[in-house]
């Protein structure tokens, strides 16, 4: 197969979305359409336009629903965000259709991230799974379901590149590496997009956030970016790109500064980068209040904010009213012109006719589809089997898992029984109620074949205030931490296995969750140290939205299991895979550090000139640490498996790859396990020597292959020309012939090498 993924193929035959409309016969009747529409507002209307409010239903906004509905029939506001429920949306759209002068439709937006009332895993979850036809059933699974219930808009995916796990909105993306968050971005879009939206279950995707907002300073949200333009073209931009040559619709700046600038003001970013250079035609909105936050960034009040964000390319303006409330007045002071207002408002009404909400506003008020078409048992399967695609066994001493389903287990921790924190962050729009539990998944696998006994074991902090912090609006029930301690050891001690289902709660990672120290949280270390001191074999079941640090588990817990946070579905899914029912499959994409003090810490790094010649010793004047190995716990694309993998000898086909030619790279895989499997088989390349540093490896390609118990097959990559290419220091798109290491294998650590000449 190419390496470029075969899946990428299915996009030629696609029209772009974002395409301009000088286009074909469809974007000269929308052009002529649009112009007339135009033609018979007034300047108030087309601000309206580009006025996004919160409707302020799930997440306080600047806007309550009476306002709200003022705003409407007045024609102030181009749509509106953050109310559920078809009743509502549908009451709001009548009144833009049937009470407002020029019966403008209106955009409805929602933060649907991994599902709507079906929950998949965290998108850093589904990223494990390798898996980009599984990551775009379920885009098109919440799809279906958000379309149903009114939702026309969706802000995401989220593609932004992340290397510190400390920033907490990782668990938002698809991890460090630029090719396969690239994939997994043409795979959100397409889901959530369809056939260019022309179904009443196909919604308006946005790619966020644009751009660089995955590499703010020291991990804390919201804060500076800063790095050269080489750096953001070889190493973040890529999946931003690959979105929108999938022909996403629309895209949200960031909240950070990008070269000392608001990305929400970034002419260079908006207009030179994402229109000029991309060909992006599609309708750019900013995030939630980041125009008059430009006020606090120390650039500039909202009046002149206003100004700069519509100078620089951005159309629609959340939350802050800046455009609605101060341009008109800015054009009467001429700093801006009616064409600049002309054309943000025509991309909004653009976005409004190709979702063809101008031909049937009511194309997703149908309250019947709300009624058939949420948290349904298809849904829910497809969701469950995911899941269990995305959990990552880091370690299984001994073979201990998969457990047997016999004798007493004892379910143990304070995610054990944690119903609303399942779905993990982003997950407003669910109803946990109907979820089921962590134990009760593991007792329904279990069935009368063994006993599950269960004990909560302790709080997530010892302290109040900070498990406040941490657990947000999914708070648990705290109890007396000794208790709590106590009872878990009575539980521990009546059974023959231990399951310690540990970690994050959900809200310890997403929007405004940044942490400085990545450990278990304090009490629940001390609880699994009591645990592993009774000497029962103890698997840990982590739950988790980043990369943790895990030194101390990874050296005295027999069986660590990453289950992230696996959607409404993960009391089953994760019973699923503890028994055996399937085996897992996750690789990770993103790199588990030994101290926080390595971060930013990714695969694809550059070499120093003086590079560390053994990790694990201290050398003087080396690009080491004192204190720490360089190394990581567990490298990117790592992953055990039930079974045992084995890798035949690297074979390449040639030693010189021709300058218009092909090379084959291949390798046997063997199932030498007692169980069937998936793994993924990773190709990666190194440019020896160039014009510019180049990383130490680079993922160019994957294959995730079933194998059965004693199966083999032959996997192939095919190398041309194209994947050798690089932004060089003009930031040209390029390849330079020489020399290149090939590296095949289960993960970025363990690999065969071989070298070939490009011409």
């Amino acid at each position: 197969m190419k390496i470029r993924n075969l899946i990428s193929c299915a996009l030629c035959g696609l029209t772009l979305f974002a395409c301009s409309p000088s286009g074909g016969g469809k974007d000269r009747e929308m052009d002529r359409f649009i112009t007339d529409l135009m033609d018979r507002m007034t300047l108030r209307e087309k601000l309206g336009q580009l006025n996004l409010p919160s409707g302020g239903d799930l997440v306080t906004g600047s806007v309550m629903n009476g306002e709200l509905s003022d705003m409407i029939r007045k024609q102030e506001i181009g749509g509106f965000f953050n109310v559920k429920g078809i009743q509502k949306i549908n009451v709001l759209q009548h009144l833009a259709v049937e009470e407002s002068r020029l019966k403008i439709p209106l955009l409805v937006g929602a933060d649907v991230i991994h599902g709507y009332e079906t929950i998949f895993p965290i998108p850093l979850a589904l990223s494990c799974s390798w898996d980009t036809l599984a990551v775009e059933r379920m885009a098109r699974i919440s799809a279906i379901e958000a379309s149903a219930d009114g939702i026309n808009w969706t802000f995401s995916p989220m593609v932004d590149i992340c290397r510190d796990a400390r920033w907490g909105r990782i668990a938002e993306g698809s991890g460090e590496d630029p090719y396969l968050g690239s994939l997994m971005a043409k795979a959100y879009v397409r889901g959530y997009q369809g056939n260019n939206m022309q179904g009443n279950d196909e919604i308006l995707a946005c790619v966020k956030h644009f751009a660089l907002y995955g590499a703010s300073e020291s991990g804390r949200d919201y804060n500076t970016v800063d790095m050269s333009r080489l750096r953001m073209y070889n190493e973040y931009l890529a999946p931003y790109k690959a979105a929108v040559d999938a022909g996403a619709g629309s895209v949200m700046s960031s909240f950070n500064i990008v070269d000392g600038i608001p990305a929400t003001a970034n002419k260079w970013l908006l207009t030179d980068l994402l229109r000029n250079e991309w060909g992006f035609g599609g309708l750019l909105v900013t995030d939630y209040n980041s125009i008059a936050e430009m006020s606090s960034h120390g650039v500039a009040p909202l009046k002149e904010a206003s100004i700069r964000a519509l100078q620089a390319g951005t159309d629609m303006d959340m939350v802050s009213c800046g455009f609605l409330n101060t341009l008109e007045e800015s054009l009467k002071e001429k700093k801006i012109t009616e064409k600049q207002i002309n054309t943000a408002c025509r991309r909004v009404l653009e976005a409004k006719y190709k979702l063809g909400l101008f031909s049937n506003p009511y194309k997703y008020c149908d309250a019947l589809r709300a009624k058939e078409k949420l948290y349904t048992p298809e849904h829910r399967s497809a969701a469950r089997a995911i899941a269990a695609e995305t959990f990552v066994l880091l370690k299984n001493d001994n073979k201990l898992l998969p457990l047997e389903q016999k004798g007493r287990i004892a379910l143990i921790g304070p995610m054990a029984d944690a119903r609303n924190n399942m779905c993990g962050m982003w997950s407003m729009t669910c109803t946990p109620s109907r979820h089921r539990t962590l134990l009760e998944g593991i007792r329904a696998a279990a069935g009368d074949k063994a006993e599950i006994l269960y004990a909560k074991g302790s709080n997530i902090y010892y302290d109040t205030e900070t498990e406040k912090a941490a657990t947000g609006i999914r708070p648990l029930e705290r109890r007396d931490n000794r208790q709590l301690l106590d009872e878990a050891l009575r539980v521990a001690s009546r059974s023959d296995v231990i399951v310690a289902a540990l970690g994050e709660c959900a809200e310890m990672s997403g929007e405004s969750a940044s942490r400085t120290g990545l450990e278990i949280p304090d009490t629940q270390q001390d609880l699994l140290k009591a645990l592993v001191k009774t000497g029962k074999p103890v698997v840990l079941l982590l739950f988790t939205g980043r990369p943790l640090v895990l030194n101390w588990e990874d050296a005295n817990v027999h069986s660590i299991l990453n289950v992230w946070f696996g959607g409404s579905e993960t009391g089953d899914a994760v019973a699923d895979v503890l028994f055996g029912k399937v085996t897992p499959s996750g690789k990770l994409t993103t790199t588990f550090p030994r101290s926080v003090g390595q971060l930013p810490l990714f695969y694809n790094h550059l070499n120093t000139g003086r590079p560390d010649p053994d990790n694990h010793v201290f050398n003087r004047y080396a690009g080491n640490y004192l204190d720490e190995s360089n190394e990581p716990l567990y490298p990117f694309g790592y992953g055990l498996s039930y079974t045992d993998f084995v890798y035949g000898g690297l074979q390449i086909s040639s030693e010189t790859l021709p300058k218009n030619g092909e090379l084959t790279v291949s390798v046997t895989v063997t199932n030498k396990g007692n169980y069937d499997g998936y793994e993924t088989v990773q190709l990666y390349l190194r440019d020896i020597y160039a014009e510019v540093a180049r990383p130490m490896k680079e993922l160019k390609g994957f294959e995730r292959i079933f194998l059965k118990s004693g199966e083999s097959r032959d996997v192939k990559f095919v190398i041309t020309k194209d994947d050798l290419k690089f932004y060089n220091s003009e930031l040209h798109y390029v390849y330079e012939p020489g020399e290149f290491d090939v590296m095949v294998g289960p993960n970025s650590r363990d690999v065969q090498t071989k070298s070939f000449q490009a011409e």
